[in-house]
């Protein structure tokens, strides 16, 4: 029991770090007049930060119908800055230039060339002492330019007319040649700017599409998950077929798990192909692939339990618990679908920690109560067949609970390199190896079906797994020998009650 204590502890700790992963906002970054934050002598907006591939073509041709085709880049659509009436009131209406808003794209790793860190100091706009060392300009951010590359990091500057309180920036676009995570920052260096807002939108992609960067390797592994799951759905469907007289509830239950795997990895697919397409997620799509996981979540769970309680091998029926196990089963999909919908089709910025903690722990707990129910359950089940002393299902639950416990350390390995993950990279430089951290579960899972699928697999001797007449066992938990010299037929004649014909 101790061991099962263990476990769910464990279950919870995996539950709660996994479901704090937040999800990229995507390609397409909404301003919705949002102001700017002070910072040293700066005020700043994070604009967005993506990983983005280098342009497949390097040279760019303004001459083509399509200019940026097979190219990176970051455009900015719409983006609008307004001030303060108080501030725009304070010009000189025929002022060409009265006031500066910069937006400036790096890499990550160039990130200590903004600021003057170089120079020694903490300022991040160029100050009057620095500007008469000819150090840099002043009113303007402090950039140290890459020698290798002169133009980076980026600098696109935007100039307010006269007294007028709002400017929209030129539509251009951020060409990159680079493979790398970039940040876009707009910041301002003028006090007059205070109270200064910015709506729009810039818009990032890739060579190959909208998808960002960290997430482009997942559109091809649903792809491939979504044939894993063919596959295994057609060998098993070929058994079930060939071996239907002798099908039992549980493979119901099993093929109802496959199905729901095949459409929750071709929706995700075609989720992700969609907003590879068009930069957005498809609301109706995402909202189908969070059903169907949340669905095919707790069906999981709930085989794997009923499985470890011996439904349809030792009992053939869960006899009271059967309202518990529905009751289990419907609330953990009620907060998953909840936590699912929040992660997929809302604004993770817009939720408190409390509001996402509130939704985390519950799926954490039930899980929690899955796992210590599913081992308690399993080791009941083992004493029960070893008190009956019948092997072959005894063998078979000792190989299911084998690859349980490896599933369980796999997990907890893997919950370590989660926790080194995100502790040694908090700016995402390893975004290219950031899709194996989602990628592995879905993995888990499926080698869990397969192994209940070998294990349970329809066959034309189900009575190493089927549930047999508990008078059969009765006797053998006696020590009773059902053969005579003889043979069978006594035996026979015993299992259906007409021994006393002797």
């Amino acid at each position: 029991m101790e061991d099962d204590r263990s476990l769910g502890f464990w279950a919870i700790a995996l539950l709660f770090v996994g479901s704090l992963i937040t999800v990229t906002d995507g390609s397409i970054h909404e301003y919705n007049n949002e102001g700017f934050t002070k910072r040293s002598n700066a005020r700043f907006f994070h604009g967005g930060s993506e990983g983005l591939y280098a342009s497949k073509f390097l040279v760019f041709n303004a001459s083509s119908d399509k200019p940026l085709k097979g190219k990176s880049f970051i455009r900015f659509d719409d983006v609008t800055f307004v001030r303060t009436k108080e501030s725009a009131s304070k010009q000189n209406r025929m002022q060409a230039t009265a006031g500066l808003v910069e937006a400036i794209v790096l890499e990550v790793k160039d990130r200590d060339r903004i600021g003057g860190s170089f120079l020694k100091t903490d300022a991040i706009c160029c100050t009057p002492e620095l500007a008469d060392a000819r150090s840099c300009t002043l009113g303007e951010v402090i950039i140290k330019r890459d020698p290798d590359e002169p133009e980076w990091p980026k600098r696109i500057k935007t100039f307010f007319r006269g007294n007028k309180d709002e400017i929209k920036m030129s539509p251009e676009a951020v060409v990159i040649n680079k493979t790398g995570m970039y940040y876009l920052y707009f910041v301002t260096c003028d006090p007059e700017l205070e109270g200064t807002i910015i709506r729009g939108r810039t818009i990032w992609k890739n060579p190959d599409g909208y998808l960002p960067g960290k997430m482009a390797p997942l559109m091809k592994f649903f792809g491939f998950m979504s044939f894993a799951y063919l596959l295994l759905g057609v060998v098993w469907f070929l058994r079930f077929v060939q071996f239907w007289k002798d099908i039992i509830q549980l493979h119901y239950h099993v093929t109802l798990v496959i199905a729901l795997g095949m459409c929750e990895m071709a929706v995700r697919y075609f989720e992700y192909s969609n907003f590879n397409s068009t930069g957005t997620r498809p609301m109706d799509v995402t909202l189908w692939a969070v059903t169907f996981s949340s669905v095919k979540k707790t069906l999981s769970r709930l085989l794997l339990l009923v499985v470890s309680m011996g439904y349809g091998v030792v009992k053939p029926t869960l006899g009271g618990i059967t309202s518990r196990v529905f009751l289990l089963g419907f609330v953990y999909f009620i907060a998953t679908e909840a936590l699912e919908l929040v992660e997929h089709l809302g604004n993770i910025n817009d939720f408190s920690g409390k509001t996402m903690i509130f939704l985390v722990l519950p799926v954490a707990l039930l899980d929690a109560c899955f796992i210590l129910w599913i081992f308690s359950s399993l080791s009941k089940t083992l004493e029960k067949l070893q008190i009956k002393r019948n092997m072959a299902k005894l063998d078979l639950y000792r190989n299911f609970t084998n690859a349980l416990a490896v599933s369980v350390l796999l997990s907890i390995a893997w919950i370590g390199f989660e926790l080194y993950f995100n502790a040694t990279d908090p700016l995402s430089e390893l975004w290219r190896i950031a899709w194996i951290i989602p990628a592995f579960w879905n993995v888990l899972a499926y080698a869990l079906l397969v192994v209940i699928c070998v294990l349970w697999a329809p066959s034309a001797n189900p009575t190493r797994y089927a549930y047999m007449a508990e008078t059969e066992d009765e006797f053998e938990e006696e020590g009773v020998s059902l053969k005579t010299a003889g043979g069978d037929v006594e035996r026979n004649e015993l299992l259906h009650g007409r021994g006393d014909r002797r």
